[in-house]
Parts: structure tokens; sequence; C-alpha cells
């Protein structure tokens, strides 16, 4: 199984215009405010700080870029639904994401991020429809499983499933379930 020996933070860019061209392949972390990009990023790496994790949702304001091994690049987007933010600020990140998604010409594939421990939100759903309606390739993960039994785990991956007509990788950063699967996926 491959372990990724070397992780570093590159930039933060506010929209596409500003991202870098890195010659390597990206993929993009999507979800809702709070939902483990971070953590997963830290996980995956081995990297207890490589990203920064916060209990307040609406922190990653900017597209933040990762270099994975020299092999590609991790792009951590803004979280979608966070209310505590105006109207504007919402429609803005909205923009980004859609800009970056559309029209990142070496993005390979998005990791949508759904929490097990919810039902999957009206915006999780419209982001999949948007993706699917757009021909973006999409691996959806199901985070923050450690918290659930092993039994609502497997009932809300089932659940997740279901609703996004996809298969679903159980992941947990703190236990590591779903590491070396979502690993083989990047590579």
């Amino acid at each position: 199984m491959k372990k990724i020996i070397n992780a570093t933070f590159i930039t933060s860019s506010t929209c596409l215009k500003d991202c870098p061209e890195f010659n390597l392949p990206e993929i993009a972390l999507i979800g809702r405010s709070n939902v483990g990009k971070s953590s997963f990023i830290n996980a995956v790496t081995n990297r207890k700080k490589l990203a920064h994790t916060s209990n307040t949702p609406g922190k990653t304001r900017l597209i933040n870029f990762f270099n994975i091994d020299d092999e590609l690049i991790i792009a951590d987007l803004p979280g979608y639904g966070y209310a505590k933010v105006s109207k504007s600020e919402q429609e803005k990140w909205g923009k980004i994401l859609e800009e970056y998604l559309k029209e990142r010409k070496s993005l390979k594939f998005v990791i949508q991020f759904i929490d097990a421990r919810h039902e999957v939100q009206k915006n999780d759903l419209q982001m999949r429809e948007w993706l699917e309606y757009n021909n973006i390739s999409v691996v959806t993960l199901a985070t923050k499983t450690d918290t659930l039994s092993k039994n609502e785990a497997f009932r809300s991956v089932q659940h997740i499933s279901k609703t996004l007509g996809s298969e679903v990788i159980e992941f947990s950063a703190k236990s590591g379930t779903g590491k070396d699967k979502i690993i083989a996926k990047l590579f």
C-alpha cells in the first residue's frame, strides 16, 4: 500500500486566476463546513498540523494547495452550507467553487465529504447533482464515523450510498478507518 512520505502546504488562492499551475494532477476536497477536510489531509499525510483544523465552521475561505510526494496536488476548497456568514459571502464562495471546479484543467476528481453523523443535507445533494451535471468525477467519503457504533456507521454509509447513488468510503481521521482505501484512489 502506498504511504505518503512528503506533504507540504504550498499556497492559498482567493480565486481561479490566482491559482498557480503545478503540472501535477489535482484532487479537490469539497464538503460542508466543518465536515473534516483538514483532518483528512492531516490523517492521510501522517502530519498532525499540516492543515489547520478548527471546531469553528467556515474557517477555510481560500483554496489551499498541498503537494503530496511531488505526485499530486490536494486542493482544499472552502466549505459550503455555513449559515453564519452573510449571503453575499456565501455567494462569493459559491462562485469561487464553481469557477475552480469547471475550469481547473489539472483537476482529476473531487472528493465529496459527507458527515456520517447526519442525514445527507440538501446542499450536499445539490453539489452532487451539479458535479454530475458538469461531468466531474466524484469519490464520496463518509466522515466522522468513529463517533458512531459499528452498526450506526454501517447504516449511515449504506444510507449515504443509496441517497447519492454511488460507492461511499467510510473514513475516520481519528481511527484511520478507510485511510488505505482513499490513498489508493488518490494515486
